[in-house]
């Protein structure tokens, strides 16, 4: 149990988060398995779930866990694969954005003039997948980016298939990036599916100057999608201390934390 009599309340997550990525380095919890619940964490450390919940977003930053919604915490790397990832390929959601805007600008705008009925088609095509809401969020996004990749291939050009298939996946490689979009889906911002239809529109009306203003315009949202979720997440940390602080008083004073 740690001696909250030796560390400020509101450091305590990193003692948590030091000790997990301490496991995992030793093996106790391999790649693919599952972290112990919130609640199982708390009790060993003798902390609050908040403070674990913090800890977990420490390591889900290095690229150790993955979080997802009603599944707990699920080692994806070693730390020494984590570190390796986080050193080479650390590129923030605001310049993989930024990059994106410009390139992907000026791959519609040649696009306008390039592009065939059978790719019309397929954005067409994937188009409806992504407005689907039946559909599992997975499909959804695997459209998102094929919607963007048929586009530049559309340009006959494969150096910009090339970036803009790098940019994207920058999404998924880089740690911050992986973690700021995964928040931005938990808070329920899905792919704009009314850009791509203004972008589509552009691009069927062979309007280059218009397909690049509806891509530029989309990926704007894209950032403003991103700032709402950085502004939830500082939002969401401010949120967890006040916890913790309240988790420290309950207890001096004999309450007992709810249970859930």
């Amino acid at each position: 149990m740690l001696d909250q009599s030796k560390d400020e309340p509101e450091r305590l997550y990193m003692h948590v988060a030091r000790r997990l990525q301490q496991s995992i380095k030793l093996g106790h919890y391999p790649v693919n398995s599952r972290l112990p619940s919130e609640r199982e964490i708390a009790e060993i450390f003798g902390v609050s779930r908040p403070t674990v919940r913090e800890a977990t977003i420490v390591l889900e930053l290095r690229g150790l866990v993955e979080m997802r919604h009603k599944a707990g915490a699920r080692v994806i790397a070693t730390e020494a694969e984590a570190e390796a990832s986080y050193l080479t390929d650390n590129v923030g959601p605001f310049e993989v954005t930024e990059a994106r805007r410009l390139f992907e600008g000026e791959a519609a705008a040649l696009a306008a003039a390039t592009i065939d009925q059978k790719e019309l088609a397929e954005l067409e095509s994937l188009l409806s997948q992504m407005a689907a809401s039946d559909l599992d969020q997975t499909i959804r996004e695997r459209a998102d980016r094929a919607f963007h990749l048929t586009l530049a291939a559309s340009t006959r050009n494969e150096a910009i298939v090339s970036v803009v298939r790098t940019l994207w996946d920058k999404r998924y490689s880089s740690p911050l990036c992986s973690y700021l979009f995964s928040l931005a889906r938990q808070l329920g911002i899905q792919p704009p599916v009314e850009d791509h239809r203004r972008i589509l529109d552009a691009l069927r009306a062979r309007d280059s100057a218009g397909a690049r203003q509806a891509m530029q315009n989309h990926l704007k949202r894209v950032t403003e999608s991103l700032y709402l979720a950085t502004e939830h997440d500082a939002r969401e940390r401010t949120r967890l201390k006040m916890d913790e602080r309240r988790h420290v008083f309950a207890r001096r004073a004999g309450v007992s934390e709810p249970a859930g």
